[in-house]
């Protein structure tokens, strides 16, 4: 063989060998799927997307969307998807009502929301009697409008609760049924979308508690054990994810992600990317729990719902922030 044909062949080898490599690793990456609501709090899992920084950390994710809480839920619980994202008092839920091992796993933002009315309504006690559209009665966002109507002199019983699903259907109940002429817990880009349609924004929804954990991560624990390292990769991206969003430098890029992941106009995307990025209300830094906005989430619990005789058991019952500590250390 000449010395041409030697390198040639060679050559070859090579190619076929960092193919397959490819192949290799392509085929190795480890599958989840992951359900989450619509809206802006998917940003950092976008951006993981966009920079292809699951791929980086050797998974490939199916981000599936809920119609409802109920759906995330019991999805996760059998199984159905590996990781939620979502207001966290649905783990919390999931622990007291359906008494399913789950834990929180990080932290995300303050969900940004804000209660909306039909045009007429000037003051929230013109919602007695009236009907309110949430997700589900007993979780989360509905648990913040209660307190808000509470602090108005609206209590349960002064007012028809509905349950109509996600953000999404909760916002297409009260513009194509005036009957639904009550609040609705919103959030980004559905605010504006809200505002657009003409309905009344009243103003921050976490006004009534302070200091608010809204969306977060959160798994089944012996998920978790057995799939540790899955687990940390995949926070990791996550929080890779975020830092790449919030960073001033890739402003006009991520404006444009979020308008075509979120289906927005140009002033919509804008308009979302200045909410995440916002210094003092955006969303937390590499994903963060807040742990003070985690314990009004149990104290508006005991109070709305009068669980645990009205006093709130430790937060740790519902965190393993293991996982989030291990992912943190590794992206530094």
């Amino acid at each position: 063989m000449t010395m041409l044909a030697m390198r040639n062949s060679m050559v070859g080898m090579l190619a076929c060998a960092i193919t397959l490599g490819a192949m290799s690793a392509a085929t190795a990456q480890t599958q989840l799927k992951v359900m989450v609501f619509p809206g802006l709090s998917n940003f950092s899992i976008y951006a993981a997307q966009h920079k292809n920084l699951f791929a980086k950390h050797g998974l490939a994710i199916e981000l599936l969307y809920t119609p409802n809480s109920d759906v995330l839920r019991n999805g996760l619980a059998k199984g159905d998807h590996q990781i939620a994202h979502a207001a966290v008092d649905n783990a919390v839920a999931m622990v007291e009502l359906a008494k399913a091992d789950v834990a929180i796993v990080t932290g995300g933002d303050n969900g940004f929301n804000r209660i909306f009315v039909q045009p007429e309504i000037n003051a929230y006690a013109e919602l007695r009697g009236k009907t309110v559209v949430v997700d589900a009665p007993n979780t989360a966002f509905a648990l913040l409008l209660y307190k808000v109507l509470k602090d108005n002199g609206l209590n349960k019983g002064d007012y028809v609760v509905k349950p109509v699903g996600g953000t999404t259907a909760r916002l297409e109940a009260m513009t194509k049924d005036k009957a639904n002429a009550a609040a609705g817990v919103l959030n980004p880009p559905f605010t504006f979308r809200a505002s657009e349609a003409g309905l009344k924004d009243m103003g921050a929804a976490a006004k009534a508690i302070g200091a608010y954990q809204s969306d977060g991560a959160f798994v089944m624990r012996d998920w978790a054990k057995a799939n540790s390292d899955t687990l940390v990769r995949y926070i990791s991206a996550c929080i890779e994810g975020r830092r790449w969003a919030l960073d001033p430098a890739n402003k006009a890029e991520a404006i444009a992600l979020l308008a075509d992941r979120l289906q927005l106009a140009p002033q919509g995307a804008a308009q979302s990317y200045a909410v995440a990025t916002d210094p003092a209300d955006g969303m937390a830094k590499d994903a963060k729990l807040d742990l003070d906005g985690f314990k009004n989430v149990l104290k508006l619990r005991a109070e709305i719902e009068g669980q645990w005789g009205g006093n709130p058991p430790p937060p740790d019952k519902y965190l393993d922030l293991s996982y989030y500590d291990r992912a943190l250390a590794s992206t530094r």
